[in-house]
């Protein structure tokens, strides 16, 4: 039976070689190397190594080696299909079934990967061409010699908007191909099918093999509307499951035994140049659990070094919640925060290695970036803002697996805690401690005050916090009451996603936060990955266009069942007739209300499950007011002084 590569090259990231291994052979950890005695030959000292980043054994004893489907049919006597077989079982991947259609799209796989490599060969032989000229410039600004574009196979998409398809063509690749695989923009309503890339420095993006499976692009003139594009999901290409430069760091990350994580593809280029070749970097997006996958296999605590600016801190703190359910005992994250204002490039630029050396060598443990995260800029002068902080913390323990390591980040918490706020939050003599799970490290005994006991000889002064309430440092961590709760469903999903279909134009400014709003309608969430897709590829159409692209997709029915929604049946301001600054102002209401809205209702969840544990007075004072303030926001009309004046109206509301 023949085997397509791509599944075989799925099954080998999915199952470490050590893992297959182990269950043969003991084997031990030897630095970032697994050792044990030869199945083959009879030894007293281990000469048989495994090497999960090579993806490969060696057996010195007898001078085997390979790779997982070898050591089954080495060690068992299978048969190579028998191996695939076993092994696909183990990672639960179903075999491939054998067809016709099968074989067809495996070709089809091939030719994709044919013309993708044609197309990185033009960006190349355009970059060097006269016409490059702007490209070069632009490369050798960010400091980029001649040998490193040339190392990472760096190119530039001429203006022209068919000279990537000619070229292509005259080597015998179809129109229908080169759209599939992302590097022509067609469709139905696109009579001549053009080029993505326009007027771009490129950079090929590669698989774990170091085969080109996409492109990302940076524009050259300040006026296009995506300064990055990278191509569109295709057969061969899922951004959320490769790293840009990969295949090159493997073997780097394996000698230095860690691997880092920067956001651009400069950064990666830059960090590798100042003499850090094992960088990579996700793909335009947010760090997700399959990259956290892939970096845990090259380093057990990967370094993310993300830029010193406003966005890069959201960068690293939604990396914390990516990687909490996924850490583990040598599986976890560091963080490297740059100064205020740079990123890896002006830093390898300004400080060479010894500056990058100095801001890595100070990364910070995953817990210490929680800690700063839940605290920085925090005023915590009042016992029911230290309490939130108590159970935020509670709240991010519980969403770690491993029980163990989950044990030891909550004893970390409470450790922080009590040297933050004093004897007061210090735990009672011989009291028993609470899982983190139920919301709260501490579980102080209770008198009549509500106070912790005192001891006979204890002082009678007051508690230390009432003294001296701490004082944190400003302006990294936002507040949590802010943060979307996924328990609430509103009818305000719909009115921010039709002001922003009927009003395309402000994804410009609200993409991001469109991006990051915690949804719960279906057909909110189909529409909104849509408009974040023509965003993120520059393709933003007015409304009418919208509108035929959303019918021609298959998307229309989404739009109209929030249409017709009773709750804003009439609601002006969501109409294509509304004047954008008037739709703005209502759709930055809508996203303040939504997000307080699903707030409310976490700290509700919160709270319900507070007094069911502890009945007290506190507890059920603290549900009545957030029922309270949920009553009034639900009722609440954002009304706007002047709001509708663009749109000819005096006034409006949500």
């Amino acid at each position: 039976m023949r085997f397509a590569p791509s599944f075989l090259e799925e099954l080998k990231a999915r199952l470490p070689v050590s893992e297959v291994v182990r269950r043969r052979m003991k084997l031990t950890k030897a630095g970032r190397e697994w050792r044990g005695l030869s199945p083959f030959t009879s030894e007293k000292t281990p000469s048989f190594f495994v090497n999960d980043q090579k993806m490969a054994w060696f057996d010195f004893s007898s001078g085997r080696n390979g790779n997982i489907f070898d050591f089954l049919i080495a060690t068992e006597g299978l048969s190579f299909p028998e191996a695939v077989e076993r092994l696909a079982a183990d990672a639960g991947l179903p075999l491939p079934k054998v067809s016709a259609e099968a074989e067809e799209q495996e070709k089809q796989r091939a030719g994709l990967q044919e013309v993708l490599e044609f197309a990185a060969r033009f960006f190349e032989d355009a970059l060097r061409r006269e016409g490059g000229a702007k490209g070069r410039a632009y490369l050798a600004g960010r400091g980029l010699s001649a040998e490193t574009q040339k190392r990472f196979r760096l190119g530039y998409a001429p203006g022209d908007k068919f000279a990537l398809r000619d070229a292509l063509a005259a080597k015998g690749a179809s129109s229908e191909v080169m759209v599939e695989a992302g590097l022509l923009i067609g469709g139905e309503d696109i009579a001549v099918p053009y080029d993505r890339f326009r007027d771009r420095v490129m950079f090929p993006i590669c698989d774990r093999s170091g085969r080109v499976v996409a492109f990302g692009g940076r524009a050259l003139e300040k006026d296009v509307q995506a300064k990055y594009l990278n191509s569109p999901e295709t057969p061969l290409f899922h951004k959320g499951g490769l790293l840009y430069n990969h295949h090159n760091a493997r073997q780097a990350a394996h000698e230095k035994g860690t691997v880092i994580a920067v956001e651009g593809y400069v950064d990666v280029i830059a960090m590798s140049v100042a003499g850090f070749p094992h960088t990579v970097a996700p793909l335009g997006t947010a760090l997700t659990e399959a990259q956290c996958q892939l970096l845990w296999k090259m380093a057990e605590e990967p370094v993310l070094c993300f830029d010193g600016d406003r966005a890069g801190r959201k960068a690293a703190y939604r990396a914390v919640d990516i990687a909490l359910p996924l850490i583990g005992p040598e599986r976890s994250l560091r963080f490297a925060l740059l100064p205020e204002g740079q990123d890896p490039d002006d830093l390898a630029r300004s400080g060479g290695a010894a500056a990058i050396e100095e801001v890595l060598g100070q990364a910070l443990p995953l817990v210490d970036l929680i800690w700063l995260r839940e605290t920085e800029g925090e005023a915590l002068a009042t016992p029911e803002r230290r309490a939130g902080l108590e159970r935020r913390l509670a709240e991010l323990c519980g969403a770690i697996q491993d029980e163990t390591l989950r044990r030891y980040y909550a004893a970390d918490f409470r450790d922080r805690l009590a040297r933050l706020f004093g004897q007061a939050f210090a735990q009672a003599p011989g009291q028993a401690r609470q899982r983190p799970s139920g919301g709260a490290f501490f579980s102080p005994q209770r008198e009549g005050s509500g106070f912790p006991r005192r001891g006979a000889g204890s002082s009678a002064a007051a508690p230390s916090y009432l003294a001296a309430p701490p004082r944190i440092g400003l302006g990294l961590a936002q507040s949590r009451l802010l943060r979307p709760n996924a328990s609430s469903t509103s009818g305000r999903e719909a009115i921010i996603m039709l002001i922003l279909l009927n009003h395309p134009g402000l994804l410009e400014s609200y993409g991001e936060a469109l991006a990051e709003l915690d949804l719960t309608s279906s057909d909110a969430v189909a529409l909104r990955e849509k408009l974040l897709d023509l965003w993120g590829h520059g393709a933003l159409p007015d409304h009418a266009a919208l509108n035929a692209e959303l019918e021609r997709s298959g998307l229309g029915v989404h739009r109209r069942r929030l249409e017709g929604q009773k709750a804003h049946a009439n609601l002006w301001i969501i109409s294509p007739e509304a004047a954008d600054p008037d739709a703005e102002e209502a759709l930055k209401q809508a996203l303040a209300l939504h997000r307080k809205m699903r707030a409310l209702n976490r700290e509700l969840k919160s709270a319900e499950a507070a007094l069911a544990q502890d009945g007290s007075e506190t507890n059920l004072a603290r549900l009545i007011d957030i029922q309270e303030q949920l009553t009034a926001l639900a009722g609440m009309e954002a009304a706007v002084e002047g709001f509708g004046a663009a749109s000819g109206r005096a006034s409006g509301s949500l």
